[in-house]
């Protein structure tokens, strides 16, 4: 018996609560959809009016992950979808509103990845980011050096950064920005990646080339596009452990000297979340867009 369970007057089948997805730590599905239950009221609002894409693992890391942009089959009714221009014409994606709809999704075993845009005006950029990518042996510690270069370089355009950490190896930056659409804003981003490059050429790339990654910072600019997406702040990420892509303080960032400072799992979200509330809630907040120069 699939149980049913009743979330804000929504009727939901919840499948599988003893499987294992985590195997390194017997992190069970049922504790996956407690960790989204507990984190909604911080993970909603980075999600709503953003056309969401599933990273799916419905038998955890090892077992097949394969994407999912369009609305997935058996879809309830009552889960808000928006239409999405695509090059190949236009596709329906889901909208994750509410809770109900959330925990709907997070029984599908998902990462959550938005574009950098609303529903209503796609391809008009409300977000900035950037991913930097360490090249082994370099780790999350050389993310920080460069993320600390571009927090002083965008405030130097009026531009206000925020952290989080991608829940794999590296970091993401994010800010608000308004008045620019997704193409002016991957211009942009190139460019400070560029003048990264040039300022810690032994540290950081603006080109994915492989052969040049090693020990090196790969500050990815692209998901800037308005066709591509980034993981979600507070989504679980498909990895050995149930690891976050969680937001951190740049006093966090600037005291990184080991990957294990900037690496949580789903069970240090809570206590994080009650010490700090959401630290990327400014994103949140229209008087702190940045204009781009």
């Amino acid at each position: 018996m699939t149980p049913i369970t009743e979330v804000e007057g929504r009727r939901l089948a919840l499948s599988n609560l003893e499987k294992v997805l985590y195997p390194a730590t017997g992190f069970t599905k049922g504790e996956v959809l407690h960790y989204y239950a507990t984190t909604a009221d911080v993970l909603l609002p980075h999600l709503r009016d953003r056309p969401v894409s599933f990273l799916r693992y419905p038998d955890g890391p090892d077992g097949q992950v394969f994407f999912t942009k369009n609305v997935p089959p058996g879809t309830p009714d009552w889960v808000t979808t928006a239409e999405v221009p695509r090059s190949e014409g236009p596709a329906r994606m889901v909208l994750v509103q509410d809770l109900p709809s959330l925990m709907w999704a997070a029984n599908l075993v998902a990462e959550f990845h938005t574009h950098q845009w609303v529903d209503e005006a796609p391809g008009a950029a409300d977000r900035l980011v950037f991913d930097l990518d360490p090249g082994s042996p370099a780790t999350v510690v050389e993310c920080c050096e460069v993320a600390l270069w571009l927090r002083e370089r965008l405030a130097a355009d009026g531009v206000e950064a925020y952290a989080k950490t991608s829940g794999s190896k590296g970091l993401h930056l994010l800010a608000a920005v308004r008045g620019a659409s997704s193409e002016e804003v991957t211009e942009y981003a190139k460019g400070l990646a560029v003048e990264a490059e040039k300022a810690m050429p032994r540290l950081v790339l603006h080109r994915m080339t492989r052969s040049l990654r090693p020990g090196k910072v790969f500050v990815d600019w692209s998901q800037n596009a308005a066709r591509k997406t980034t993981a979600a702040p507070y989504t679980l990420r498909a990895r050995a452990e149930p690891s976050v892509s969680t937001p951190v303080t740049w006093a966090e960032v600037e005291q990184c000297r080991a990957p294990a400072q900037l690496a949580f799992t789903a069970p240090d979200l809570a206590p994080r979340i009650q010490d700090y509330g959401d630290l990327l809630g400014p994103l949140l907040e229209p008087d702190r867009a940045g204009t781009l120069p």
